[in-house]
């Protein structure tokens, strides 16, 4: 399985990584703004993106993760230190599969990432399901 990183804090980000690695998981790429995390999601198609919400660039992760959702099949689980109200409630409008605050832990970052991909890959089956039912 393939994980987009974008984090816009680079040890973060290849702490992040390290973990993933370490977890058993692919990262093809690392991404520091929501520019550069649309460009690698489309060439490297992810199974599922690590999204912090504050990023570098014109576009901050939720505009980001919401492009995403527009033009990509891919889940996307948010991993930040920001967790107030408004930032809350803009990220639920994302449809998220996921959402992390930081400081983490690694079995939280391992059981939100399974859990993601599970509900990605059943929301996938689904419609096949209901087609196959009829006949």
């Amino acid at each position: 399985m393939k994980i987009l990183v974008v984090e816009d804090e680079s040890i973060i980000a290849l702490n992040i990584k390290k973990k993933l690695k370490s977890f058993g998981y692919t990262v093809p790429a690392l991404a520091t703004t929501g520019e550069e995390a649309i460009k690698m999601a489309e060439i490297t198609f992810p199974d599922l993106i690590l999204m912090d919400v504050r990023l570098k660039g014109e576009m901050n992760g939720i505009q980001t993760a919401e492009e995403i959702r527009k033009n990509f099949d891919i889940p996307v689980v948010y991993l930040t230190a920001y967790s107030d109200d408004e930032v809350l409630e803009k990220a639920k409008k994302t449809k998220p599969y996921g959402y992390i605050v930081k400081p983490f832990k690694a079995n939280d970052l391992r059981s939100n990432i399974e859990m993601a991909l599970y509900r990605h890959e059943m929301e996938k089956s689904e419609p096949e399901t209901a087609c196959n039912s009829n006949t």
